[in-house]
């Protein structure tokens, strides 16, 4: 038998409603309605009042690279390629099976304690083949998130050999992965060829069949550095990035690009006419110097936007609320336009449009939908004032909230943090791992 959970407010249907009742069974949303409803329908069930909290829907990470998380506060303040360098290629090669898992343990507690309840992992650290993979599914189970595992086809020689499959290994090894989980409610896997500077074509291609094969997206970094585009265009007869794809047949609706920041009017509206998405990362963007994705124009496009924290060296902090207020607050400045991009619109970005792009039952709360749930504490000095009309808790979400307000945490039904504490994992032994780690490097 299921919970009734009762806070002072969670948002449904895209307003805040007083004291629902919430009946969750089975990582489901079954029913709502108000507590007396509940108790006779469910007499059995235990009913948890939380007379401090307003519920909204747990927030989704469309972007991550978990093991960058050991990484953060290296070459910090460097040239994009410097920093890869300098960070990404001169570490990662000596990571062994237990630091892939601690740096997944890590990124994955600390999003959580952010309000994040689903994770892609845009994983690429392949030193021990498969096993790399089921340490970083391992780590988000222990944790308890949700995760997408965008298990990423990587070929360019340039790169460490950690990193490298040819396209057979990289189809093979996902398809491996793909039918073992595939009636796993918490992991899903997908197809990530890497970019177009470090995926070939045939890559690329690969990887699309992939997603088609596999009913899933695949994502993509695209256009997040001038280089890639100036070495597309050079190879490629003067094609930009999205037109270069477009010529190799995999710009569709299962097309999901990570930044997108140097893309021209014509590719945008390419884009959208081709049902491809969006995955955002302000914070990475601002912190590595890449330049300013246009949302306004993604978003008249009808392109779906979702968004991402990126890796933690290159961002440095992994929480979805951060990227909301980010992602206003740039494109504001940007367009010299405070009604550019809005706070709901940013809300549902960071939620509803997420589990969109990762095609799972989740991102709102509302009958039938996965229990992802966040409890935020409406004591919390971050979250006031707030008057009688709530017209003020929507703003103060997005704009004003700091970390300490977020308390519950439940994933699949499932809590996950409890009065702003991890409940699976305790935080002394995940403190003690990650000074163990950082002895090591």
């Amino acid at each position: 038998m299921g919970n009734i959970l009762v806070p002072k407010f969670a948002y449904m249907h895209e307003k805040f409603v007083e004291e629902p009742a919430l009946y969750v069974n089975k990582g489901n949303i079954e029913s709502v309605g108000s507590e007396s409803e509940l108790v006779s329908q469910y007499p059995n069930a235990k009913v948890v009042h939380y007379p401090d909290r307003v519920f909204v829907p747990g927030t989704v990470n469309a972007h991550n690279h978990s093991f960058q998380s050991l990484l953060r506060g290296i070459a910090i303040d460097k040239p994009f390629l410097q920093w890869r360098d300098e960070s990404l290629y001169r570490f990662s090669p000596q990571m062994r099976r237990e630091d892939i898992y601690n740096g997944a343990l890590f990124a994955f507690a600390e999003m959580m304690l952010a309000g994040v309840t689903t994770v892609c992992d845009f994983f690429y650290l392949h030193n021990f083949g498969l096993d790399s993979d089921e340490i970083v599914i391992q780590a988000a189970k222990d944790i308890g998130i949700r995760l997408v595992l965008a298990r990423t086809m990587y070929d360019w020689a340039g790169a460490p050999k950690g990193y490298l499959e040819t396209v057979n290994q990289a189809v093979d090894n996902t398809l491996v992965l793909a039918d073992k989980y595939k009636d796993d409610s918490m992991v899903t896997i997908i197809p990530a060829p890497h970019s177009l500077h470090a995926a070939s074509p045939e890559m690329i291609v690969a990887g699309h069949e992939l997603a088609v094969k596999m009913h899933t997206k695949f994502h993509m970094h695209v256009a997040e550095e001038p280089f890639e585009v100036k070495d597309t265009m050079a190879k490629h007869h003067g094609k930009r990035t999205i037109e270069y794809l477009n010529d190799l047949g995999v710009v569709d609706e299962r097309l999901a690009i990570v930044h997108g920041v140097w893309l021209s009017k014509s590719e945008i509206q390419l884009m959208g006419e081709k049902g491809a998405s969006l995955n955002y990362c302000p914070s990475s963007n601002m912190f590595l110097a890449d330049g300013v994705t246009d949302i306004p124009k993604m978003a008249n496009n009808n392109i779906n936007i979702a968004l991402g924290s990126d890796g933690a060296c290159g961002n440095n902090r992994i929480s979805v609320f951060e990227e909301m207020r980010m992602t206003a607050l740039l494109q504001k400045v940007v367009t010299q336009d405070a009604l550019c991009v809005k706070c709901k619109q940013v809300f549902d970005m960071g939620t509803i449009n997420g589990a969109k792009q990762l095609d799972l039952n989740s991102g709102a709360i509302e009958v039938g939908k996965a229990a992802d749930m966040v409890g935020i504490d409406l004591d919390d000095l971050s979250m006031q004032p707030m008057n009688s009309d709530l017209e003020q808790m929507l703003p103060n979400i997005v704009y004003a909230m700091q970390p300490t307000a977020i308390k519950e945490v439940f994933v699949n039904g499932r809590q996950t943090v409890r009065a702003g504490q991890l409940v699976n994992v305790k935080q002394v032994d995940l403190l003690n791992r990650i000074k163990k780690n950082n002895a090591a490097f």
